[in-house]
């Protein structure tokens, strides 16, 4: 980890809570929708699906880093995915039972922005697939 990176993580440490009032004034009716309410963005629609370019990855909310690119994959799925992220205590997970499905939602840890699922059928080293949905995310390019 990266000595911007350690900063980072100490920092995400800190609580973002805002009102649902708040969060629109700052967002996109569809930011609002899928972080907010646990929308999901059409696939192959998203900024952040097919980008190439290096840099960080950060909650669209609370500016967060959560995923670095070096992490980042074409999984074929049509979102944004990435196989870790930056550290573990970035981001949170719960049950997702919605849709007739069974799966694992992920959050943003400092501010519980949805940001989408992890699948057990990612890549090494991890194995898993974080598949985000980039109305989620900003780019923090290098």
């Amino acid at each position: 980890m990266g000595k911007g990176e350690t900063a980072a993580v100490a920092s995400a440490a800190e609580r973002v809570e805002k009102t649902d009032a708040e969060w629109r004034a700052q967002l996109t009716p569809e930011e609002f929708q899928v972080t907010r309410q646990g929308g999901t963005e059409p696939a192959f629609t998203g900024v952040y699906w097919d980008t190439k370019a290096e840099g960080t990855y950060n909650c669209k909310c609370c500016d967060a880093p959560l995923f670095h690119s070096n992490t980042k994959y074409d999984s074929g799925s049509g979102w944004p995915s990435f196989y870790q992220p930056i550290a573990p205590e970035l981001v949170a997970t719960r049950e997702d039972n919605s849709m007739f499905m069974r799966r694992v939602e992920v959050l943003c840890a400092a501010c519980d922005a949805h940001l989408g699922h992890v699948f057990p059928d990612g890549p090494a080293p991890t194995g898993l697939r974080f598949c985000m949905n980039s109305a989620s995310l900003t780019l923090d390019a290098e």
